[in-house]
């Protein structure tokens, strides 16, 4: 009988009770700064790690500021990319509404928008456009959302305007897994009309994996339409060729 699932369970719930006591005991001292949200999150992601089995490796240098773009496979990039640099996150409007992890993102200082409403879009634009001052990076997963991992949908360009106007860098990275004993990607991404608490237990019965997350150069764009072309080209590029740690 398998039961990495069950401990895998066990060593999450440890996890998010670590979490969020953390969080309140730094919150009792007063309101969190964005600044410390972001290292709320990023210790977070350590631990949730831990718990899932999940290791990962990085080529590039993580930047430090700026709108980061990615390619999206299931809600674990976020736990992934929040261990790899620490970085705010613009999450689907959905994801705001789940038990638990819905209040996690929003205390880590996710932004949260509506991709069928301009006037959510524009707001989100807005507060991305406020937060470019920080010395800490946005990422955004301008597919609009999470897929198989067999292609790089297009780059919608909304949300690359407020770099575009700020002259802020914008990065592309690229995130995949690799499973052992040769199992696709796919069966660990999550995608279509999957519902997440059985994914999430697929997860946990998941042998350790591996992911790979590479960084490409911050680059300035005086476009939003070209900076999204751009960045996917690049995207899936660095998916295509073969990652090495450096």
């Amino acid at each position: 009988m398998n039961l990495r699932a069950p401990r895998r369970a066990v060593a999450l719930g440890f996890a998010l009770t670590v979490m969020f006591f953390r969080y309140w005991a730094t919150r009792l001292r007063g309101p969190l700064t964005l600044e410390q949200r972001a290292e709320w999150m990023q210790f977070s992601g350590r631990i949730a790690l831990w718990s899932l089995g999940i290791h990962y490796r990085v080529e590039g240098e993580p930047p430090t500021s700026g709108i980061v773009v990615a390619n999206h496979l299931s809600y674990l990039d976020i736990v992934i990319f929040s261990v790899a640099m620490r970085c705010f996150f613009v999450a689907k409007s959905e994801i705001g509404k789940w038990p638990y992890f819905g209040e996690a993102a929003r205390s880590g200082g996710t932004m949260f928008v509506d991709r069928s409403s301009i006037l959510s879009a524009e707001r989100v634009a807005a507060e991305i456009s406020e937060r470019l001052a920080l010395p800490i990076p946005i990422l955004v997963f301008p597919e609009g959302t999470s897929t198989d991992g067999s292609s790089v949908l297009r780059f919608h360009s909304r949300l690359f305007e407020p770099a575009v106007r700020a002259q802020a860098p914008v990065t592309a990275a690229a995130i995949r897994y690799i499973l052992a004993d040769g199992a696709e990607e796919r069966d660990l991404c999550w995608f279509g009309d999957e519902a997440f608490l059985p994914h999430l237990w697929k997860a946990l019965g998941t042998p350790d994996f591996i992911a790979e997350i590479r960084f490409g150069e911050p680059r300035i764009y005086g476009d939003r339409r070209v900076a999204a072309g751009k960045t996917r080209e690049e995207v899936v590029a660095m998916r295509e060729d073969n990652l090495v740690l450096r």
